[in-house]
């Protein structure tokens, strides 16, 4: 079978992906790592990708009530072995345990900024002079 030369990840690597995201979901919700500032955060992973080989897996995390949420990348990286052991029995199927590192989600940041801007008086300004326009 031809391969597609499309770009994008496979829909395997999004299926382990999100595989992976459910299983480091679990890890973090039963409150096993012993760090002072990860026991009582809440975490959420809102994405996993995938390598091409499945063999690494980056985790964007955020930290719920947090505007900073470098320190707790920072320890959840520090414990990314502790983590790696606990991932063993939910991801059994895979060939090969996936190194995972934690990175800051930075989309819902995005979001926030482009919000911001359509709601800023200059565009709001143009869009309501595009109505007056379609009406005349």
């Amino acid at each position: 079978m031809a391969r597609s030369s499309k770009s994008g990840p496979s829909l395997r690597s999004l299926s382990v992906g999100e595989k992976v995201r459910h299983a480091l979901t679990e890890v973090l919700q039963r409150g096993e790592i012993r760090d002072p500032l990860l026991e009582n955060a809440v975490i959420s992973v809102s994405e996993v990708r995938m390598a091409s080989d499945l063999k690494l897996a980056t985790a964007y995390v955020t930290v719920l009530g947090q505007t900073n949420t470098e320190p707790y990348v920072a320890a959840l990286n520090q414990h990314v072995r502790f983590i790696r052991g606990r991932l063993t029995p939910a991801l059994k199927q895979m060939k090969y345990m996936p190194e995972v590192r934690f990175r800051a989600d930075t989309s819902f940041d995005n979001f926030a900024r482009i919000d911001a801007l359509l709601k800023s008086p200059e565009v709001v300004r143009d869009l309501d002079g595009d109505d007056d326009e379609d009406l005349g």
